[in-house]
């Protein structure tokens, strides 16, 4: 189940684990990602805090979680080829997988990504 935030990130939630990225319209809104400073495994965090931070040639972005947990994994693969968040923002330019402490909270994610407003 994929779920999206207005801040255009997403939550793909497979049993109990939320793999968060950000959207591909996202990803084309930042520009070219030069930098992703990946949280620390282990990290708690509450839905709406701070999760990472994103650098683009334009811009550098906080994403914020969209969720409640515990980071259990980070996309290592981010940290020497940042660019794969453009070639593949949905899949393989994933950031985190956490550990979900209240369901619930998908219950107020959209169910697509919605357009984004200039």
């Amino acid at each position: 189940m994929k779920k999206y935030t207005n801040a255009h990130e997403y939550v793909d939630v497979e049993g109990n684990v939320a793999t968060i990225g950000i959207s591909v319209k996202a990803a084309e809104e930042l520009g070219d990602v030069t930098y992703v400073e990946l949280p620390e495994v282990g990290k708690e965090v509450k839905k709406g805090d701070i999760l990472c931070t994103i650098e683009s040639v334009k811009s550098a972005e906080d994403i914020y979680a969209p969720v409640s947990g515990k980071v259990i994994e980070v996309n290592n693969e981010l940290e020497d080829n940042p660019e794969i968040v453009n070639e593949d923002a949905e899949n393989r330019g994933w950031i985190v997988k956490m550990e979900l402490s209240d369901k619930s909270e998908l219950d107020g994610l959209l169910d697509e990504d919605p357009p984004i407003e200039n």
